[in-house]
């Protein structure tokens, strides 16, 4: 008998254990990119009774360590005691932020030697334009010197790159011996629309951004293959793709779910038994570009 690959142990009831979560600290942010991949945007931080009761529950189905993203960690009240609190629970910590002034700084600053890793979010020249933010990949760089983590990884959404933007980026990224992550830009049909993109001129675009990209950085072989999933999604969209992620997610009003975009989930405030139904039930979402580039970066680095 064959052994069933993990969407076909989702759908047959078999709980396929789980080693990472991302949680939510809150559900807004300032910087309001334009191309936000956030799903479910609310006011308020996460409560630390809500989030003590989702990190008893990840522990109890396996869960090794937890991501606190955003909106933006550093703005928690009382992000160091999110940190501890997972370490009381046995799970490792990293912290994914788009931190650039000096309290922001400063507070990651303080924690650093309690986190795993952190994740500094930056923008290319185009995506900045695109999604008018101001996260420079000089600034994320300056972020990345201060918050002297174990482990520091550059997160760089890009758009419309040069081959001598590139070799800047290269460069900047080589000096502090930081890891990069590189991601396109995901915009959806509206999206694209309104930033004066045909479909086949949006795909054409991304196909050269990784040749450009790929003068300067090794993308690796799970890297390209994500890229050309992407392609295969947007040029195939009928074509539904069970959820498989293995990273579950708790927003920041404490609802557990398969991943951020998943249109189902339950509380952590409900019964085990309810929370067990609901990770042993088969996944009732569909794979998109905006969630397959989260997926995809939830597993580390993919080039570099």
């Amino acid at each position: 008998m064959s052994p069933l690959t993990e969407p076909e142990q989702r759908s047959r009831g078999t709980l396929i254990p789980t080693k990472t979560a991302l949680i939510s600290t809150a559900g807004h942010c300032t910087i309001a990119c334009g191309f936000c991949l956030r799903p479910d945007r609310a006011r308020g931080f996460l409560e630390v009774p809500t989030y003590a009761r989702a990190l008893s529950r990840l522990r109890e189905v396996g869960v090794e360590g937890v991501c606190l993203t955003g909106g933006e960690p550093a703005h928690h009240p009382q992000l160091r005691q999110l940190v501890r609190l997972a370490h009381q629970f046995g799970l490792a910590v990293s912290v994914v932020t788009s931190a650039r002034t000096s309290d922001e700084v400063h507070r990651l600053s303080e924690i650093a030697h309690l986190l795993t890793n952190v994740t500094v979010s930056a923008d290319s020249a185009g995506a900045m334009h695109l999604g008018r933010t101001t996260r420079s990949v000089s600034s994320g760089i300056a972020t990345l010197k201060q918050v002297m983590a174990p482990v520091r990884v550059l997160h760089l959404t890009y758009w419309d790159v040069t081959a001598q933007e590139c070799q800047d980026i290269h460069q900047l990224v080589d000096e502090p011996e930081v890891e990069i992550q590189l991601s396109p830009v995901t915009l959806g049909e509206t999206a694209r629309e309104r930033a004066g993109y045909t479909l086949s001129g949006y795909l054409a675009q991304q196909r050269t951004d990784a040749e450009h990209l790929g003068r300067f950085f090794q993308l690796t072989p799970r890297f390209q293959k994500h890229l050309t999933a992407l392609q295969d999604m947007y040029l195939h969209p009928r074509c539904e793709r069970a959820c498989s992620s293995a990273t579950l997610y708790v927003s920041a009003k404490g609802e557990l779910r398969r991943c951020p975009y998943s249109k189902n989930g339950v509380s952590v405030q409900a019964p085990r038994a309810a929370i067990s139904r609901f990770l042993t039930s088969g996944p009732q979402d569909w794979t998109t570009p905006d969630c397959a580039a989260i997926c995809r970066a939830d597993h580390g680095p993919a080039s570099g």
